[in-house]
């Protein structure tokens, strides 16, 4: 078995097209039937899945207007999650020590790979053959064959490793380190760390940004900006949103705009989203959403933001042209990761 990032699949292509037809002679009836049908034909063919690390159940939404679906239990300690293209679910387990491959539709757990003490993040190579995830416990970076189901190699890492970020070419692995306040650059062919880059204090997450690599510091309020070509910092990005103090702003996860010029940061403790232009670094504008966010996710077509709200044990869907939270839906204890199957 080969598990691969997700892609659009031809009939799914096929579908948003023929629902686009049918969208734009609807558009002819008026502008109220238009705006209404938009919004259905943008949002009504999927679900959003929000993983809760104290419930352990993965909260099943419907996509066109966020409205409760299910909440099956799946594993102990649901954390991140990943598509794959035949919409089966990866699933990081805490402490189950292991990564499941969840069928949404059977409601059915079809595989486990076991990956040691507290995974938390994960990456799937370009390729879709090797998947790499910190162990927290571990301090380490630990690569496994998915096919073989097997473990291939382990890197020795700073303390409490998190986010994991797989180069496009497959080529280098980047891992936060949240104790040592770096960024490893692990060497795939080599097995090793070839460069540790000192960024913000307690680095989260990573994002991929055209050339450049974005790095949550959790406890600097700021993202460290990362040149891939060489491995330098080229600056940081402040937040601080209007009333709130520098040690209250935490930024955990990241998102990128289908299009590659906004970036979205949960700020945590602050109880915003910052909206950045990537061009530029500038932050363009905060919205508020519910109590500590940490999860980001994106629709397809980069319309909505769903934030998972951990101390809220919410999940605040966001109208991103217009910048304004559209819904908050109850979801599971302590929200952690959210991904939107359309």
């Amino acid at each position: 078995m080969q598990w691969h990032e997700p892609s659009s699949s031809p009939r799914r292509r096929a579908s948003r097209a023929s629902r686009a037809a049918a969208l734009r002679r609807l558009c002819k009836l008026g502008v109220a039937a238009c705006a209404a049908m938009t919004f259905i034909a943008a949002h009504a063919a999927g679900r959003i899945y929000v993983s809760s690390e104290k419930d352990n159940t993965i909260t099943v939404l419907d996509g066109a207007k966020g409205d409760f679906v299910s909440s099956p239990v799946v594993c102990k300690r649901p954390r991140h999650m990943l598509f794959l293209p035949d919409h089966k679910l990866l699933v990081a387990c805490g402490e189950d020590n292991s990564i499941v491959v969840w069928d949404p539709a059977a409601n059915k757990v079809l595989a486990r790979l076991d990956v040691g003490d507290d995974p938390e993040a994960f990456d799937l190579s370009p390729d879709g053959r090797t998947v790499y995830v910190s162990n927290e416990e571990d301090s380490a970076l630990t690569a496994y064959d998915l096919a073989g189901r097997k473990k291939l190699f382990q890197v020795k890492i700073g303390g409490e490793p998190e986010g994991v970020k797989a180069s496009p070419d497959g080529k280098l692995v980047y891992v936060t380190s949240e104790v040592a306040n770096l960024v490893h650059v692990i060497d795939v062919a080599k097995r090793a760390v070839v460069k540790n880059i000192a960024v913000g204090k307690r680095p989260r997450r990573l994002l991929l940004a055209g050339g450049e690599l974005w790095v949550t510091n959790e406890l600097d309020a700021s993202v460290s900006v990362i040149r891939t070509g060489d491995h330098t910092v080229q600056g940081r990005i402040s937040f601080l949103p209007t009333g709130m103090r520098s040690e209250d702003v935490t930024p955990v996860g990241m998102a990128l705009a289908p299009d590659g010029r906004t970036a979205y940061v949960a700020l945590g403790r602050a109880n915003h989203v910052a909206v950045v232009d990537v061009a530029t670094r500038q932050v363009k504008a905060y919205v508020l959403v519910g109590k500590r966010p940490w999860g980001l996710a994106l629709s397809r077509d980069g319309s909505r933001l769903y934030v998972t709200n951990g101390q809220s044990d919410d999940l605040t869907i966001v109208d991103t042209a217009a910048l304004k939270a559209l819904r908050t839906v109850q979801v599971g204890r302590e929200p952690y990761t959210a991904v939107v199957d359309e």
